[in-house]
């Protein structure tokens, strides 16, 4: 079944996408107790606002299956935005005022570049648990990525993140610690993009009721859960829904930064990222900028001869866990609308496998 952008709100990059499915209308062809509502909480920054809505919209597009899912998007207050990125939010996102009001089903809810060592002391802080609160209440499963999921663990429980030497940055092995729902019929070793400079711990989160699904020994814990009243809550440390390049765009967003001066060391390459061939023209660029450090150097930046031979070896086992991850929404929405005679009688849904 096709995505559907919940009001006719269709992102201009989405809409040019050439989606592979028809939009339908909501009224004249889904039943609302047959599909799934949810909520993208995107709170990226503007040069990954557009990026990460797409990368959203496409990875739900493909892990649906035959499930219609409605999405409606939504931004918090409190994040700085330039006049385009707030024009964006003006022309095809939701107040967050309007979620109170919304019958949703499940909420995803994207990190942001953090600016303050405590998460607390950020701008949108209240938004965001204020979210938190309304989806334990309100939704059948809740989704909370990197520095969502940090905050997640903070605001119900108390646990702080630890600060990193240097970035936790490339795509990494980790292994299925459980036999959880959510990674069935995924291989025991999975492979993720990270991209943080803190963590969470998974001895200080077992303490506290969540459940680590898979965890590295290279990048810590990876994707975890824990149920907080009625919602599931499903917390990602990485970033499955990242595309073949979104780790090479921030690469050179941090290589930039650091000719500008606004950081003083210069960025260590994502691990298990780019070939051979790729990492030796990197390692001779960064050997240009370490001795030329201004920035104009980054024009000579090579991405031309690099992107081409980017991989997503991540793609399967992401829509794999969403996949998963809709079809146990809509198995809570279905048993909220069927009687329980009926309930008694049925059988279990086999459990999506990956494509």
């Amino acid at each position: 079944m096709p995505l559907i952008i919940e009001g006719g709100r269709v992102p201009t990059r989405w809409a040019e996408t050439g989606t592979r499915r028809p939009r339908m209308s909501i009224d004249n062809h889904v039943r609302r107790e047959v599909c799934v509502n949810l909520a993208l909480i995107n709170n990226m920054p503007d040069p990954a606002l557009e990026d990460t809505e797409l990368q959203f919209f496409e990875l739900l597009d493909i892990a649906s299956g035959d499930v219609p899912v409605i999405v409606k998007l939504y931004s918090l207050t409190g994040i700085p935005r330039t006049d385009r990125g707030q024009r964006h939010l003006n022309n095809f996102y939701f107040g967050v005022d309007d979620l109170w009001r919304s019958r949703l089903d499940a909420v995803i809810v994207t990190g942001t570049e953090p600016r303050q060592l405590n998460l607390e002391d950020e701008p949108y802080w209240t938004a965001l648990t204020d979210v938190f609160d309304w989806a334990e209440e309100n939704t059948y499963s809740t989704v909370l990525s990197c520095l969502a999921a940090h905050a997640g663990v903070l605001h119900s429980d108390g646990l702080k993140r630890y600060r990193l030497l240097d970035k936790q940055f490339g795509v990494f092995d980790s292994n299925k610690t459980s036999d959880h729902s959510l990674i069935s019929r995924i291989p025991d070793r999975i492979r993720f993009p990270h991209s943080r400079w803190n963590e969470v711990r998974g001895d200080e989160l077992n303490s506290c009721g969540y459940s680590v699904l898979t965890e590295s020994p290279e990048a810590g814990v990876d994707v975890f859960v824990k149920r907080k009243k009625k919602s599931l809550f499903v917390h990602f440390q990485g970033h499955p829904e990242y595309g073949a390049q979104t780790l090479l765009k921030e690469y050179r967003r941090d290589i930039k930064r650091f000719l500008r001066q606004e950081r003083e060391t210069y960025p260590t390459m994502p691990a298990g990222y780019f070939d051979e061939s790729a990492a030796l023209l990197l390692n001779a660029f960064r050997d240009t900028a370490l001795s030329e450090q201004r920035e104009d150097i980054a024009e000579f930046f090579p991405e031309a001869p690099i992107v081409d031979g980017l991989k997503n070896t991540w793609h399967s086992s992401a829509a794999c866990v969403y996949r998963n991850w809709l079809q146990y929404v809509l198995s809570r929405k279905t048993s909220a609308f069927t009687p329980v005679s009926k309930l008694c009688s049925s059988t279990q849904r086999k459990p999506f496998a990956a494509s």
